[in-house]
């Protein structure tokens, strides 16, 4: 892959230029993205960020769906050289307070009353502790106050000079996205223009993507995936894109239908569902060549069954994360169907090695921690400590994943070395929840581990140990959880009131024998 020299700005204003009525973005609306209006949308809102005092550095966050406006204020922000801090829409105010803090955002875009949620009444409970926001931006929301400035506003036509654009640098920091870890808190990982830009360039290579391509995205904007391959690929490369602001099933068929759409990497219980779908009804949705997934185990079944009912769609596991994004590209070939079900993925573009606990290289076909290395691989965490830890010296990041490389170039995943849950392709800290647990009076220890999930792959399960033998149940966690601030997805599903909890020698609760025991009691429950 080459080195790239342009930017995002940089590509939607020629595109804008050549190619002005061609989609950029399709929406289920009808009313999509075209280059042109897109990039006079998102330079109106430079010019309002800039007369508001932003500047290059600043970072400015938005926690929206996948509409139209995140593409505009992305291209905003590239121009004026601040970077983009996407937040999850589920965030509540547990874990927004932490990520506005901590990434110092001076501007907030917020939906207003949004899956029956009121996210402008959550900014007003944390604004008090939140000195560096500047501004906050209502979008979509008529009813906007005097504490909050209309986004409607901010992109109309106006007197002032638009800004010019900054000196493209591919090397300076154009993303954060936080993602969970094993500490409890989450990590600001930080990724620059080019080593974004990577990351999209590995899928178009490793999928063959081009023109005539339409690339169906369900993932959120706000995950490194919907980001990427959502939004600047269909700028920086001839595929386009169509947004699914959330996963429908039925919608997603028809919708795949109505644009074409030719491929989707997305988490594995969508393919589960289009699969179980396309059965029910008989579809074979013959525009569609490839489905990647991830994020949760897939199943090999799954792949076959895939393969059997679209009409030329090939299936497969992808492996990556939001600091090494599309470590594998999956298998495409119709002979690769064994390697498609039972790996995760060719290795494209990416150094990896095996090592033991000693950091000791080993050999093809043995089992030990990943570590990768590649032109896609993040700057680094927001605390330089963390990136210590997580990238040694000749450059390598330690995903926390136990694997091993096979003859072919593939990876395959057999366990996890991080503290971390994967509910629908959503990373989640156990710790994080442990945190939250430990502060219910009537909580003496906790330990949350993943449990089996028939639609999600994992689920969270927590064991508890009470003092003096409290009675406590699902209702009295969830209104306790509510209470905290945690976003709903990481509750606990299901709780195990135990005496004690099992340690080690050195006193860390053995998880590995808790996550077997839920799993044996969830079987014996089926």
């Amino acid at each position: 892959m080459r080195l790239r020299t342009k930017n995002l700005a940089d590509y939607a204003e020629a595109k804008a230029l050549a190619t002005p009525e061609a989609v950029a973005i399709y929406l289920e609306s009808g009313e999509h993205i075209r280059f042109e209006s897109i990039f006079k949308e998102a330079l109106a809102l430079a010019t309002s960020l800039s007369s508001l005092g932003l500047k290059a550095g600043d970072v400015i966050s938005f926690q929206l769906p996948n509409w139209r406006e995140t593409v505009a204020i992305d291209i905003a922000a590239v121009w004026l050289g601040l970077v983009v801090n996407p937040v999850i829409p589920i965030y509540r105010d547990h874990e927004l307070a932490f990520i506005l803090t901590d990434s110092r955002c001076r501007c907030l875009f917020i939906p207003g009353t949004y899956r029956d949620y009121d996210f402008p009444q959550m900014i007003e409970r944390l604004s008090p502790g939140l000195p560096d926001l500047q501004h906050v931006i209502a979008v979509r929301h008529p009813a906007a106050d005097d504490q909050m400035l209309r986004y409607e506003n901010l992109i109309e036509e106006s007197s002032e000079p638009v800004p010019a654009k900054q000196p493209t640098d591919m090397s300076a920091v154009k993303v954060l996205m936080y993602t969970s870890g094993t500490t409890g808190r989450a990590k600001a990982v930080r990724h620059s223009h080019q080593s974004l830009s990577r990351a999209v360039d590995n899928g178009v290579e490793g999928w063959g993507l081009g023109e005539g391509d339409v690339m169906l995205m369900p993932s959120p904007v706000t995950h490194i995936t919907g980001f990427a391959n959502g939004i600047e690929q269909a700028f920086i490369s001839n595929c386009k894109t169509a947004f699914m602001e959330r996963w429908d099933v039925d919608l997603a068929a028809a919708y795949i239908e109505k644009v074409g759409a030719t491929g989707c990497v997305s988490a594995t219980p969508f393919l589960q569902e289009l699969v179980e779908k396309a059965q029910r009804d008989l579809l074979t949705l013959p525009t569609l060549r490839f489905f990647a997934c991830g994020g949760a185990s897939v199943p090999p079944s799954l792949i076959t069954d895939a393969h059997k009912v679209f009409a030329n769609c090939r299936a497969f596991r992808v492996y990556g994360c939001t600091e090494a994004p599309l470590i594998t590209v999956g298998f495409m070939q119709p002979e690769e169907e064994s390697l498609a079900a039972t790996t995760d993925g060719r290795i494209n573009n990416w150094d990896v090695l095996i090592v033991d606990d000693e950091g000791q290289a080993l050999a093809e076909g043995a089992d030990g921690e990943i570590l990768v290395k590649g032109p896609a691989l993040m700057l680094g965490y927001g605390e330089e400590q963390q990136t210590r830890q997580a990238i040694n010296n000749q450059g390598y990041f330690a995903t926390g994943d136990i694997g091993h490389i096979t003859p072919e170039g593939a990876i395959v995943i057999t366990d996890r070395k991080k503290d971390i849950i994967i509910r629908g392709g959503e990373n989640i800290s156990a710790r994080e929840i442990e945190d939250v647990l430990h502060r219910h009076d009537l909580i003496s220890e906790a330990a949350v581990v993943a449990m089996p999930h028939a639609r999600l792959g994992e689920g969270v399960c927590a064991f508890l140990v009470m003092r003096d033998s409290a009675v406590f149940g699902m209702p009295e966690l969830q209104a306790f959880l509510q209470e905290s601030g945690l976003a709903k997805q990481k509750w606990p599903q299901r709780i195990e009131l135990s005496e004690q909890l099992g340690k080690t020698a050195s006193g860390k609760v053995r998880k590995d024998v808790l996550r077997q025991q839920v799993k044996a009691l969830i079987e014996s429950e089926a």
